[in-house]
């Protein structure tokens, strides 16, 4: 059986390159595809140092630093990827991989890490905070996105079969493409965490500082309760933004190696998570490490972290994205937090383990090639 995965961009590691590092352990053998791959030499383990076969955006002007400013070629530049040969393709999607070109006789899978955000739900958000809601720029940014959706749903007809990182991406793919899709949480490593028995008097939040992160949230939530400390992991855009909210018990460390930041984990009172994510691997890490988590009660947060009312809790929530109610979540927390055990939040991140990943994944793909035999008679 001849496979294929195709990726959306390889830029970095990050949440969707780490589902695409299990599915190789799954299938060392398959090829790999993607409209660009700046992954230096270097930095390939998690790629079982395989090549990607990449688009002619790879080949465009800056494409490796404004791969982005391609997107209305991406479209085009994804169905010119020639897959005939393979017998299953399995596309790791939030952008436009699930558009490749596949026949009758391919069997196609997709996981789903989101449709494309920018595009459809989120569109005003994205919009707003990239400065393009009014204007020449702004109208032109709307009639591609425009473009853009109905080419999402017309692709969406070359999947056989759809899987989603969560409940709230299941949920999502129903809402644009009408399809049902099962529901496989994406891998956390979190046999790399250890439990940290003992908390210290500060708050914990990492992240990269980009406006949905909303980082600039909790630094100006904390800044109004100077007994409360506050650490703050990552660098980004928002970085100057941020800092400039802080006041002198929040501290910003910006980027930290892994070390450094398991061990802040490890020793924090609580981990505070203020975006609304389609999963969120860092909330399941600090559980990994015996810590609870604040975090704001949309999207895949609801699926990782078990609230007060759960007989074993790991967190608490708080309903919406402003100063004030986080406050009062933290103020829940402070009044209920010997009910969350460090060992609880352990258990329930082991729910969410690479090991279990590749499991489901596994029982998922050899179940459709067994509807797919059964279906076409073509064994594969």
């Amino acid at each position: 059986m001849k496979t294929a995965f195709i990726h959306d961009w390889l830029v970095t590691y990050a949440g969707a390159e780490r589902v695409l590092e299990q599915m190789l352990k799954i299938f060392p053998d398959a090829d790999l595809y993607s409209v660009v791959d700046f992954i230096p030499y270097n930095q390939r383990s998690f790629l079982q140092e395989k090549l990607s076969q990449t688009s002619f955006i790879q080949k465009l002007p800056f494409a490796k630093k404004k791969y982005r400013s391609y997107l209305p070629l991406m479209p085009l530049a994804v169905e010119q990827l020639d897959l005939s040969a393979y017998d299953l393709i399995i596309s790791n999607s939030h952008a436009v991989a699930k558009g490749v070109i596949t026949g009758p006789d391919q069997l196609h899978l997709s996981y789903v890490n989101s449709p494309m955000r920018y595009a459809w739900d989120l569109q005003h958000q994205y919009l707003q905070e990239a400065k393009l809601n009014r204007g020449l720029k702004g109208w032109t940014a709307k009639v591609l996105l425009h473009y853009l959706r109905m080419w999402d749903i017309r692709t969406a007809n070359g999947v056989d079969s759809f899987t989603a990182n969560s409940c709230f991406i299941s949920r999502r793919i129903w809402k644009v493409y009408h399809r049902e899709a099962k529901v496989i949480y994406p891998p956390v490593a979190v046999d790399e965490f250890d439990v940290g028995e003992y908390k210290e008097d500060f708050y914990l939040t990492i992240s990269r500082m980009v406006p949905y992160k909303k980082m600039d949230l909790i630094v100006e939530a904390f800044s109004q309760r100077p007994d409360k400390n506050l650490i703050v992991i990552g660098d980004g855009p928002d970085f100057n933004k941020v800092k400039a909210k802080a006041k002198s018990n929040v501290t910003l460390l910006g980027y930290q190696p892994f070390d450094q930041l398991k061990d802040y984990m490890q020793r924090a009172k609580a981990f505070v998570f203020a975006a609304e994510e389609d999963f969120g691997i860092t909330p399941v890490e600090a559980q990994a490490c015996g810590t609870p988590v604040i975090a704001f009660g949309r999207g895949g947060a609801l699926e990782t972290i078990r609230g007060l009312d759960n007989p074993s809790p790991t967190g608490v929530f708080f309903r919406q994205q402003t100063v004030e109610s986080l406050l009062s979540a933290v103020d829940l927390f402070e009044r209920e937090r010997d009910k969350i055990k460090p060992q609880a939040c352990r258990e329930n991140a082991q729910h969410f383990s690479s090991e279990r990943f590749r499991q489901e994944f596994s029982e998922y793909v050899e179940h459709e090639l067994n509807l797919f035999r059964d279906r076409t008679g073509i064994i594969i």
